[in-house]
């Protein structure tokens, strides 16, 4: 989809290397610039899966030939990634002002956690920060339990790499209408809240001030329960004729308590029923019980365990260690590397492009 679109990556954590990742999985040619030395990061090794399908220079930005090569790099790209801390690719002679000057039609993508101004701009944080400050955290989890969430899927993923790459593919069909490219300042903090939008629209049925009073996060029909055998179903039958169903399934269907879906002073104490029923068999029973039911019922899957489910290997979501490109696109073919280069490995290959075109 992204065929003739040329990006280089400047070496970062996390978010930005992940929107790189997609990027090259929509057929961008995707140019990582990665640092001589690997930097001292816990949990990150050589032939990162974040760097699957790109190519891999290896530049020190404090030498002056080597920062010259990385101006020629972007002197001939659609668009820029960088995760540095606001002020850092500036001081390298690398920011937007700089490289927009060589190649107007540059689109800069800027990858922070609080974004390039305000207060907090040049502090450092990380994923469960910026979703604290937003507002988003505060749902992470039931009335009296510390709020939490998955590592990384909701801010540094959900809020700031997709909004990134949301972000440079707009500028990218701007560029290509007017031959002008931008800025993309894309950061966590301002993703996450955003993101709230939809509970946000609900009006007078999310409260934005407790936990477990709104309509998706306080009803006994919207959460999860364990089982018997110490595993989780997640139940969230929100429309009535789903709601219907699922009670049907329990033999419920018939029960006075259960009749007002939306009574909210009753929700506790179904919750507590339905709490004791589901403690009473099995995850795997559960699932058998409510499987090609439209009552809004699934097991709560570990990783590994995903991996083996029916409906994600017939998707082929997991063809080897990394996952499949999202989304899909009709006619493709997609062949799915399964870790990045090497650091450096197609330097030679890079170089020689670039003096190719004269630009070194």
């Amino acid at each position: 989809m992204l065929e003739g679109i040329r990006i280089v990556e400047f070496e970062a954590l996390g978010p930005a290397p992940f929107a790189g990742m997609m990027l090259a999985d929509l057929g961008a040619d995707v140019v990582v610039v990665h640092r001589k030395q690997a930097a001292d990061v816990p949990g990150k090794g050589e032939g990162n899966l974040l760097d699957r399908g790109k190519r891999s220079i290896a530049l020190d930005l404090k030498d002056p030939a080597d920062l010259r090569i990385a101006q020629a790099l972007a002197a001939q790209a659609d668009g820029v990634i960088e995760g540095m801390r606001p002020g850092v690719m500036e001081r390298l002679g690398l920011g937007p002002q700089e490289l927009r000057g060589q190649n107007p039609k540059l689109v800069y993508g800027r990858m922070t956690g609080w974004g390039q101004e305000g207060p907090k701009a040049r502090e450092a944080g990380h994923d469960l920060n910026y979703l604290s400050l937003s507002g988003a955290l505060f749902f992470g989890g039931l009335p009296g339990e510390v709020p939490g969430v998955p590592p990384t899927l909701l801010g540094d993923i959900g809020g700031g790499a997709l909004y990134l790459v949301a972000g440079m593919l707009a500028g990218l069909l701007k560029a290509g209408r007017t031959g002008q490219g931008c800025v993309v300042d894309a950061a966590i903090v301002d993703g996450t809240s955003h993101m709230m939008a939809l509970l946000l629209s609900m009006g007078t049925q999310f409260s934005q001030e407790a936990r477990g009073t709104s309509l998706l996060d306080g009803p006994h029909w919207s959460r999860c329960y364990v089982c018997s055998c110490g595993g989780y179903v997640s139940v969230q039958c929100l429309e009535p004729k789903f709601y219907a169903l699922f009670l049907d399934r329990l033999g419920l269907a018939q029960d006075a308590d259960f009749a007002e879906q939306f009574d909210a002073d009753r929700w506790p104490q179904l919750t507590a029923r339905l709490a004791g029923i589901f403690a009473r068999k099995s995850r795997a029973e559960w699932a058998a019980l409510f499987e090609g039911t439209d009552a809004c019922v699934a097991p709560v899957l570990s990783p590994a365990e995903a991996r083996r489910d029916p409906h994600i290997q017939a998707r082929r979501i997991w063809p080897g260690h990394g996952p499949a490109p999202a989304p899909r696109f009709d006619g493709q073919v997609v062949e799915v590397a399964e870790t990045g280069p090497q650091r450096g490995s197609q330097s030679d290959e890079i170089l020689n492009e670039l003096k190719e075109k004269g630009l070194i």
